[in-house]
């Protein structure tokens, strides 16, 4: 049995249709993220789990049982936002023992759970700190222990890393993810930053319109996109269109421009005669002097330095092709240029508008 299961959500909100069917299942101690640009539903989702919200029509169900029509202290389900939500007049020590202290625990109790939850989010020593004195992420921290200290059986986080520095977001993504897998509990995240969703999802959802445009691990939602839109969002890619001319031993042959290229089917197998783009990361991207086997001939338009690689901009048979290289230097901007990519490196998505 699924932990929990949201099915066929729907909401508007007026004349706006915000959730259009969602359905999903998450499972116990699973890190699932829901991820998609502001106006998508995610942070809707998120509250209808909550109960915050009541969604138009739908279920909400956690361990089978149906809560939808439960308000929030009703359903065992915590959740983090962004801006922390700690009481200023409260120490650490009593904004994490808070809920506990509303639930009548005696005090040696609440007490040695404070202690276990300092030490889970490595802020032992900090329990009469007000929450002015702690930094962003500590604050953070104190957050998810308070939330946590209540052994839910899921946490909601609502893009709590939004409001940290670059650097202060990463370092937090591997102590959540540490944390997460220390409590075992199911984590249900929201966030827009694909690298953060990536780095620590055992799934993660892509949203589009109030809708899933795929669910999957981050390998196949990175390594086989099954939407144009899918293979756009998660990291630097090429779209390159194209006829499908044979498909044959687990590869599709098809012209672009003026060249025949190859390329694996991967999440989405079209038709012969038909049309789809084949998905090129940037780092998949070969760059040689001369042609070789398959590939595209075109000129160096653009050469950058990005952080220990070149990063190119091409021009090929009509295509802008982006590539990334950390042993291209020899190809300078006006330069010819032969692309090329391993077929089963690659796959194809339909080819519609993102």
């Amino acid at each position: 049995m699924a932990l929990l299961e949201i099915q066929d959500l729907h909401k508007s909100f007026g004349a706006q249709e915000v959730l259009k069917g969602i359905s999903l299942s998450i499972a116990h101690g699973e890190f699932v993220t829901l991820l998609g640009p502001s106006g998508c539903g995610k942070t809707t989702t998120l509250r209808i789990i909550a109960g915050l919200q009541q969604p138009d029509s739908g279920r909400v169900l956690l361990s089978g049982q149906d809560v939808t029509a439960l308000p929030p202290d009703k359903r065992n389900v915590n959740t983090v936002f962004q801006n922390y939500a700690l009481f200023p007049h409260m120490n650490v020590e009593k904004n994490i023992s808070y809920g506990l202290r509303v639930r009548g625990a005696k005090r040696a109790d609440w007490q040695k759970c404070v202690e276990e939850m300092l030490r889970l989010v490595q802020l032992e020593g900090y329990e009469k700190r007000m929450p002015s004195q702690l930094s962003g992420g500590q604050r953070q921290r104190v957050a998810i222990a308070r939330a946590v200290v209540l052994n839910p059986d899921a946490l909601l986080l609502d893009e709590p890393l939004g409001a940290l520095d670059l650097q202060l977001r990463r370092q937090m993504q591997n102590e959540l993810k540490t944390i997460q897998q220390r409590v075992g509990i199911a984590f249900v995240y929201i966030t827009h930053d694909q690298e953060e969703a990536m780095n620590m999802s055992d799934r993660i959802a892509i949203m589009r319109d109030g809708r899933f445009e795929q669910v999957g691990t981050p390998e196949d939602i990175y390594d086989r996109p099954q939407t144009h839109f899918a293979a756009q969002f998660i990291g630097q890619t090429n779209l390159l269109s194209g006829e499908v001319l044979s498909l044959e031993n687990g590869l599709a042959r098809l012209r672009v421009g003026e060249a025949v290229v190859e390329a694996a089917p991967g999440g989405y197998t079209p038709s012969a005669g038909g049309r789809a783009a084949i998905c090129l990361r940037t780092e998949r991207v070969r760059l040689l002097k001369e042609p070789q086997g398959f590939g595209l001939a075109g000129t160096v338009r653009e050469r950058r330095y990005a952080g220990g690689s070149l990063r190119f901009t091409i021009d090929a048979q009509g295509q802008t092709i982006h590539a990334q290289a950390a042993d291209a230097a020899a190809f300078a901007p006006g330069e010819s240029v032969f692309v090329t990519w391993d077929a089963r490196a690659v796959s194809l998505v339909p080819e519609e508008s993102a």
